[in-house]
């Protein structure tokens, strides 16, 4: 079983900075193909970006492109989204997401999940 505990949400002005992190309760730590997705309103999340078990391989969705850094520290077992010019269209709970054998980037196919952390950007 993996556990994963987000943090680092908050109330952040447009055009802001914020750093979430992901702490990930398993041995097997670079096992896992690590993402974050976001929920605002409705029952879809969205992906937002991922990072291969090395690190090597990164991925984002268009919306954070270039706004947004995904990275992972295998000693400390934590994954990170550095997300920088925040928008008021950011807003959302942001989860962190773990699988080991990655299918695609849609949220279905990703096996565990954290509970969850609130990123309010105001205008």
């Amino acid at each position: 079983q993996v556990e994963l505990v987000e943090s680092g949400g908050g109330l952040v002005p447009a055009g802001g900075s914020r750093r979430l992190s992901c702490a990930v309760s398993t041995l097997a730590f670079n096992a896992y193909y690590m993402a974050w997705f976001r929920q605002a309103q409705g029952p879809d999340r969205e992906f937002v970006a991922a990072i291969s078990w090395s690190g090597r391989t990164t991925e984002y969705s268009d919306s954070v492109k270039g706004r947004f850094t995904i990275s992972r520290d295998s000693g400390k077992k934590i994954v990170y989204l550095q997300m920088d010019v925040l928008k008021p269209e950011d807003t959302a709970v942001y989860y962190c997401a773990a699988v080991m054998q990655i299918a695609s980037t849609h949220a279905p196919d990703f096996e565990f999940w954290g509970q969850g952390t609130q990123v309010t950007v105001s205008s």
